[in-house]
């Protein structure tokens, strides 16, 4: 099947500001192992994916003034910060919290983060009536590298094996960065399927470095309802400025039964996956209307949306694209209220180290689109109501910048988040 994937990576980069002796090539093993079956709350993990949510819709309204079309997982840049988390102390925790909304207390929140993931993962296999070749994937990885020599505390990798799965592998950043960037890399390259490669550019690891964590979604998935690639065209996309631009559009030309819902100067409906338990949300301002949309989009206006669709006999048409981004998290979150995790003066990661030297000094995350007649992930899609006259129901034609989100429907979770506003 050709089916489309969307793979993100998120790393934070620690350095240290003292310098130590290392050997190459070793892993620091934890004893204990990941809790399998962690004994939480329902609650508490409908707090952390609420919580996820919120950020995620924040986080949107810090990136969405750069140019052009936005994919990002915010699930990945929670779970990679929420390692970093696990070892931040005072005022740098709080602030880390307070905006990546980080709600549950110490002892709830990382095993709650465990319960979730572990769900997430097991996902696919809970996918009913589903052929093995068309059921959906969802993997997710996290990982760690530290500076071998450096005395990381014993309680800090019991905590990340335990709730994160992630053993540190230790490698020589004072010695050779570059070989240790290209380790790095090269896990991230394995765990999305080769689809993101050169993570870490050269020159971003250097000697100071002592601490990388990483997290890596990939995500593949084909319609419930696909589209006939024969009926595939070329048609005009209208651009913020009004101006159309020429895309191949996917219909769907027979009426199927898909969640829809309509409000003042809005449309949006979900298109499921295969098996049921994820979907893409597509939410469509009417023309003329998306920037006062995208300003006001936020958590409660989005869980309203959600909460308006019903079942509605759907005609669709949407653009097919692919696309990559990458962002740069650290002034973005430093922005939001995350100052003091960047500043060598003020970071608090002595939960790592027992020491007050660790900042964090770069954050990326990137992630890369495809949308076609067989699957999407992460992609963006324009809805339109049926005028009078047509046949009853609804007639949904992509064709003017759109906002989207893929979501795990039993969880809540949001995985990928964005908008189209060029196809092209």
């Amino acid at each position: 099947m050709n089916k489309r994937l969307y793979v993100l990576f998120t790393a934070v980069i620690i350095p240290a500001l003292l310098l130590s002796a290392c050997e190459p090539g070793k892993v620091a093993e934890s004893k204990l192992e990941r809790v399998s079956n962690p004994d939480v709350a329902a609650s508490d993990v409908e707090q952390l994916a609420a919580g996820n949510t919120a950020f995620a819709f924040d986080l949107y309204q810090a990136v969405r003034s750069s140019d052009g079309s936005v994919v990002y997982s915010p699930y990945s840049i929670s779970l990679a910060f929420a390692m970093a988390y696990g070892g931040a102390r005072g005022e740098t925790a709080t602030q880390m919290a307070d905006v990546l909304h980080y709600t549950l207390s110490g002892d709830q929140f990382h095993p709650a983060f465990n319960s979730l993931d572990l769900d997430l993962a097991r996902r696919p296999d809970q996918a009913a009536g589903v052929d093995e070749k068309e059921r959906f994937q969802l993997s997710i990885a996290n990982a760690l590298w530290g500076q071998d020599g450096w005395l990381f505390l014993p309680e800090y990798l019991d905590l990340l094996a335990v709730n994160y799965g992630a053993g540190m592998r230790l490698v020589d950043f004072e010695n050779a960065p570059e070989s240790a960037r290209r380790q790095i890399n090269d896990w991230v390259s394995d765990q999305t399927h080769k689809r993101i490669k050169d993570i870490i550019p050269p020159g971003m690891i250097d000697p100071l470095t002592r601490l990388v964590l990483a997290n890596a979604i990939y995500f593949k998935a084909t319609w419930e309802y696909e589209f006939d690639a024969n009926d595939t065209a070329d048609k005009p996309f209208y651009l913020l400025n009004d101006e159309p631009a020429s895309v191949p559009m996917m219909e769907i030309g027979h009426q199927e039964n898909l969640s829809y819902a309509a409000g003042d100067g809005w449309q949006a409906v979900a298109l499921p996956y295969k098996g049921g338990l994820t979907e893409m949300v597509v939410i469509v301002p009417d023309a003329g209307n998306f920037e006062t949309f995208e300003s006001a989009l936020t958590t409660e206006r989005y869980e309203e949306i959600l909460a308006a669709m019903e079942p509605q006999e759907v005609i669709l048409s949407m653009p097919k694209f692919t696309f990559e981004t990458e962002y740069g998290l650290k002034d973005v979150l430093a922005g939001m209220g995350m100052q003091a995790a960047f500043d060598p003066n003020a970071a608090d990661f002595s939960g790592i180290d027992g020491q007050r030297g660790l900042v964090i000094s770069d954050a990326i995350h990137k992630a890369f689109i495809a949308v076609d007649e067989k699957g999407t992930e992460a992609a963006a899609a324009t809805v339109v109501i049926v005028p009078a006259g047509m046949p009853e129901g609804v007639v949904l034609t992509i064709d003017r910048p759109f906002f989207y989100v893929i979501r795990d429907i039993p969880s809540g979770t949001i995985l990928f988040m964005g908008r189209v506003v060029d196809p092209r």
